[in-house]
């Protein structure tokens, strides 16, 4: 067995491997003894086939699954111990590869192309400058943050008078000339909201009206669409659609929504019992809230940035564009050269990025530790119930949640190099000039529509 390497530029290389007969026939007869064994062949006994006979039914075969499995090995064993930093894998020569034929011969040579990546040194330096967002909090954020919680631990109250947004509920009935129509459309316990009525004159007759009072309307007229008729009659749009007649409703009840007011019972149910304790301290908390979750958006532009600057800055490196070409069209099937040629300068940046972090990751022995991993489970699953204004939820719930979340695979891998990378982007904030810009929030969602 003799491997030669020949090295054509510095992203690219031939590997020769070179197999005799020696090198395989051993593994040969070990494997045909095997099928020998195992043979069920017709007029002889199992495992007293002749030798002979197995190997014209299947040496052919073997001999090939066996060279295979010594290239395989001693082509990837060659690249690992000569620590070979290879961009895909291996791929057969198109130009010097000869046919392989096993019933002819019985040395053979194999010659794969390799696409090697550029060697280069990762340094940080003051001189490279990436800008850093500091977005302000301001008081509408904090206003509109203690409006949503207030809207969401607010309750409903029955009301004797209706008001614009009041839900009011009663039995509907169709009208024709003035009158109940009794074959018509009777619908028990209807639900209506003036405010949601589009003609005024409609909405009109429903507020200031009194619990008991009997309303005539019009749906056609009141309503925007045949959606909202269906709705609210129970029938469907295309019937919907040629309802023009009056209809009455008794008002059974009037249901009101308060917003909750700012008080210790609000506190508790918003951060847990005794963690905030007056109004300046649930602003204050609120505030620290909103700035955590900015700065989190800050930190995905740092991101961005960052990766741009640093992509940037290794412009000159270069790539074994065709071998990688080449090989991806060899490995994605579903993958056409007008695509590649498309999005090719794409994947080349997304290649210079890995490797700049692969270069990062080993210079500052940088690890995923299991602590990390379900410290980042949990902030996910405080955020996924922050979103629906679940806030200061309890260790044990959010351990649980993150729990579950890292049964999944696929959840664990993506968390692992999430984490990666934010201790990389840590190690590039601490290395590079940091030129911060003082932004609102307004300032800061433009800077995302350019």
């Amino acid at each position: 067995m003799n491997i030669v390497r020949k090295d054509i530029d510095q992203n690219n290389a031939t590997l020769t491997l070179s197999i005799v007969k020696s090198d395989y026939a051993e593994k040969v007869d070990q494997s045909l003894r095997t099928y020998r064994k195992k043979a069920n062949i017709p007029g002889f006994r199992p495992g007293m086939v002749p030798v002979g006979l197995i190997r014209k039914m299947y040496g052919k075969a073997v001999i090939a699954e066996e060279i295979n499995k010594i290239v395989s090995d001693e082509l990837f064993g060659y690249v690992r111990e000569n620590k070979i930093n290879m961009l895909g894998e291996p791929i057969p020569n198109e130009s010097h590869q000869q046919p392989i034929d096993f019933d002819a011969n019985e040395d053979f040579e194999f010659i794969f192309d390799l696409g090697i990546a550029p060697d280069f040194t990762v340094e940080l330096s003051k001189n490279d400058k990436v800008q850093s967002y500091s977005i302000a909090v301001s008081d509408e954020m904090i206003n509109n943050q203690v409006a949503a919680y207030t809207s969401r631990y607010g309750k409903y109250v029955q009301e004797e008078i209706v008001a614009e947004k009041d839900m009011v509920k009663g039995e509907i009935l169709e009208m024709a000339d003035g009158k109940v129509n009794e074959s018509g459309h009777k619908i028990s316990d209807a639900v209506l909201t003036p405010s949601y009525m589009k003609d005024e004159a409609q909405k009109a007759k429903f507020v200031g009206a009194a619990k008991g009072d009997i309303i005539v309307f019009n749906p056609k007229n009141a309503f925007e669409n045949e959606a909202e008729i269906s709705s609210l009659l129970k029938i469907s749009k295309d019937e919907a659609k040629n309802i023009s007649a009056d209809f009455q409703i008794k008002i059974e009840g009037i249901t009101r929504y308060y917003d909750a007011e700012i008080n210790q019972e609000l506190f508790d149910k918003v951060y847990g019992e005794g963690v905030v304790n007056s109004e300046e301290e649930f602003r204050a908390k609120i505030k620290a809230n909103i700035l955590e979750t900015l700065s989190g958006d800050s930190d995905y532009k740092f991101g961005q940035d960052a990766r741009e600057m640093l992509i940037a800055k290794f412009d000159y490196l270069t790539f074994p564009d065709e071998f990688l070409k080449r090989w991806l069209l060899a490995t994605n099937e579903n993958l056409t050269k007008e695509t590649l040629e498309e999005d090719f300068p794409k994947m080349i940046a997304d290649l210079k990025w890995q490797l700049i972090k692969d270069k990062l990751t080993k210079s500052n022995e940088l690890k995923v530790e299991v602590e990390d991993v379900n410290a980042y489970a949990r902030k996910i699953a405080a955020a996924q119930f922050a979103q629906y204004g679940m806030v200061g939820m309890g260790d044990d719930i959010l351990d649980n949640y993150a729990k579950d979340m890292l049964k999944k695979e696929d959840t664990v891998k993506g968390i692992v190099e999430r984490v990666a990378e934010n201790k990389i982007f840590e190690i590039i904030k601490k290395g590079v000039s940091l030129d911060i810009k003082d932004v609102t929030i307004e300032e800061f969602n433009k800077i995302f529509e350019n």
